[in-house]
This record gives structure tokens, sequence and C-alpha cells, in this order.
């Protein structure tokens, strides 16, 4: 249970009296629908004014439960918070690392299908919630991060170095995350044979037994006709990248990315024609590096299992390294409606084109045989994630990145080092 969901009823002058079944029910209505604006709009785009619209109350409705939006988006990460760990609890009982995140991928994929299905509450997802800035929820997820860490630990054997273990729990947690919006193109009773496929790839990999790895050279990314680095076009797609990773679409105002760049909003508009014009050349600027890295993997030639990994080494280092970030791709959900079903579009060709070399692979022996389709969507969330590594694995550099945690999807969380 959410830490709040026990607050007191608001009494008269001050005096407070244990909730009723009544307020209860009003609080946890309110926190559902504050959930279901969150995961559309984030943290900057949700509005007492909408969570209210859902229930047909007024604004003053829900601040008689709760005083501001971040109190009541606290409250919701909570309740999702709240969730993982019960899952958790459940997972711990396996009695080997493989057993434990085998059983925290089914019961969170049983959680996800009992959802879809109206069974279970909605929780929200965890795409902007540094915006919030709120340290409860923040010390509540690092704690939950420490839990997933743990289902790594074999009795008796020696613990994984800091790093290899705080990498594969991003990973982990992440591709948990990522399957939030591909799980929407699942027949809702494949859930359990998807949480199987996706444990699969996580465990054993993506490679080929046998399949040699060598740490893959990082592809060379400019182009003769790329603009200059101080460039004020790159430079605003630059900042609003960067504030659109950090605090989702409706986080990265105009004043905010002027004020990044030290610049007027009139400046601003001198460049741009309007914000969404900004953001949707942010996303293109994106999937175009994604795709130049697949060119440029495929030209070198090699296995396709060689090919995808020198993709994602370079994506990743880009998205990690911090210079020239890429924009994380799950900032597509506080996108207006309006925009997103281009953009989508956009990513889905890009995870048809990760498929086909998957299959490829396949053919060529460097790859197991998998679910292609799955497997594509839990490289695109691998790289999505890098955008946040540094917070969880702040020791790694660009160089070993790929070492620590690119390769485990490639080799599999069963290859685990001892250093």
């Amino acid at each position: 249970m959410s830490q709040t969901e026990d607050a007191a009823e608001p009494g008269v002058r001050g005096r407070s009296r244990p909730p009723t079944p009544r307020f209860k029910a009003r609080r946890r209505a309110i926190i559902a629908s504050a959930v279901a604006e969150l995961n559309r709009k984030g943290i900057r785009g949700m509005t007492l004014g909408d969570v209210a619209a859902r229930l047909d109350l007024v604004s003053t409705g829900v601040i008689y439960y709760f005083k501001n939006k971040e109190e009541l988006a606290a409250a919701c990460f909570q309740l999702a918070l709240a969730r993982y760990e019960a899952i958790l609890a459940q997972a711990e009982t396996g009695e080997t690392p493989r057993d434990r995140i085998a059983r925290f991928i089914a019961l969170y994929f049983e959680f996800k299908r009992q959802a879809a299905l109206g069974e279970a509450e909605q929780i929200a997802v965890f795409n902007d919630v540094r915006a919030l800035g709120a340290e409860a929820v923040n010390s509540a997820y690092v704690a939950m991060f420490r839990r997933v860490r743990r289902l790594f630990d074999a009795p008796g054997a020696a613990r994984l170095a800091p790093m290899h273990r705080n990498a594969r729990a991003h990973l982990l947690l992440s591709e948990m995350f990522w399957a939030v919006p591909w799980l929407q193109d699942i027949e809702i009773g494949d859930y359990g044979r998807a949480a199987d496929r996706v444990t699969s790839i996580l465990w054993d990999g993506l490679a080929a037994p046998g399949a040699a790895w060598t740490q893959p050279p990082l592809l060379d990314l400019t182009r003769d006709d790329d603009p200059a680095k101080d460039a004020s076009s790159e430079l605003f797609l630059r900042a609003a990248t960067k504030l659109i990773n950090a605090e989702g679409y409706h986080g990265a105002s105009v004043e905010r990315i002027s004020s990044e760049l030290h610049v007027s909003k009139g400046a601003f508009y001198h460049h741009n024609d309007t914000k969404d014009e900004l953001v949707v050349a942010c996303f293109r600027r994106t999937f175009e590096f994604m795709w130049r890295a697949i060119h440029a993997a495929e030209a070198r030639g090699g296995s396709r299992l060689e090919v995808l990994a020198a993709v994602c080494s370079t994506l990743v280092a880009h998205q990690f390294g911090g210079a020239s970030p890429l924009l994380r791709t799950s900032a597509l959900t506080t996108v207006p409606e309006s925009l997103q079903h281009v953009l989508l579009a956009d990513l889905n060709r890009l995870s048809l084109r990760f498929a086909s070399i998957l299959c490829d692979g396949v053919a060529d022996g460097s790859i197991r045989p998998l679910d292609v389709n799955i497997a594509a969507q839990m490289i695109t969330g691998m790289i999505n994630a890098a955008a946040e590594l540094h917070y969880w694995a702040p020791d790694l550099s660009v160089e070993t990145a790929t070492e620590h945690y690119v390769r485990p999807l490639f080799t599999g969380l069963a290859r685990l080092p001892t250093a």
C-alpha cells in the first residue's frame, strides 16, 4: 500500500479523524485518474483540472485530498513502487538468480495482464519521475532498485562487482518499463508467453551458443553535411533533447530551452517557428542517428551479431556520453497525440529493421533462434534507457559502457563475470 494511502481524513479546525471508507474510495479514484493523466502527459503536463474532469469533479474536489499536483503525483509513484515491492517479495523466493529474475518478469507480466483486463489498477510509469524531485519518491525508488539488484546475488558465490550489478539491474528494470508500450500490440492471452521469451533473451542473450563476442569499435556517424557543432539549430536540438529526456515534453518549455542556452524567447522563435516543430525535429534527429548507425554497421560488414553489437554500442555511447545525446524514445508518451502517430510510425520502422537484422543473424548462425519482434523491442529499450545509466553506474565510462551494459543483452545475464 502507498505510504500516502493511510493519510487521515481532514477534519474540522485542523483536527483529523480516521479515514472513512468513502474517503478512501474517492482518494483511490483520484489516484487512478491521475495515473492515467501521468502516463499520457507526464508530470509537467498533468493538471488537477484534467484529473478532476475524469471524475466529474471540480479542481477543488481534488485539492481536498491532495494539496497540489506534486503531492498527487508522489502518491501515484508510491503506489507503483508498492506494486513493484510486492512483486519483488514473491520473486525473492526463487533459489537461484535465474529463478528470481524469471519470477520477477513473469509476475510483472501477469500484473500487466490483469491490469489490461481491468482486474488490477494501472500504475504510473517512471518515464519522467525525476522531474518531480520528491525526496520520498526518489528514496523509495532507490530502495526498489537495490532490491532488484539483489536478485542477481547467488548464495555462497562471489558477489558481482558494483558496476556489473548496477548496470544489469538497470537493464532488467528498463526492459520492464519499456514493455509497457509494446505489450499493447500483444494479445492479452499471450502475455505469459511474452514473459517467457523476455526471460530467455535476457538470461541467455541474443548471441548463438559459441558465437564469439568481441568489443565492437564505435562507428563514426559524422557526415560531411552535418551542421557545425556550434550551429544554432543544433544547439537548440541538443538543449531540447536534454530537457525532454529529463522532464518530458511539457517540461521542455520555450522558457526552459531558451534559459538552457542563455538566449531570449525572441531568439528561440528566430530559429524555431514553434516548440512542437522543434520537438519533432529532435525525434527525427534521433531516428536519423539510429538509421545512420545501422547503415554504417552494415557497410562495415561482418555477421549480423557484429552489426547489431556495433549499432548498439555506438548509440549507447552517444546516449551515455551526453555530448550529443539522443532523445529517449519513451518521451513519446508525453508528446501531444496529434504528433504521436507519425513519430511512432518512424520508431516502428526502426524496430522492424532491427527484427530484420535479427532474422538474418538467425540465418547466418550468429544469433540464436528467438522471438525477433520482442528482441527488437528490447534492443530499442536498452538504447533508450542508456540516457539514465550514469545515475545507476556512475563509474562507467563511454568506453566501458559496452562491456558492462550492452554486452549482457548479447551474451546473457547467465554469463556473470566476477570482476
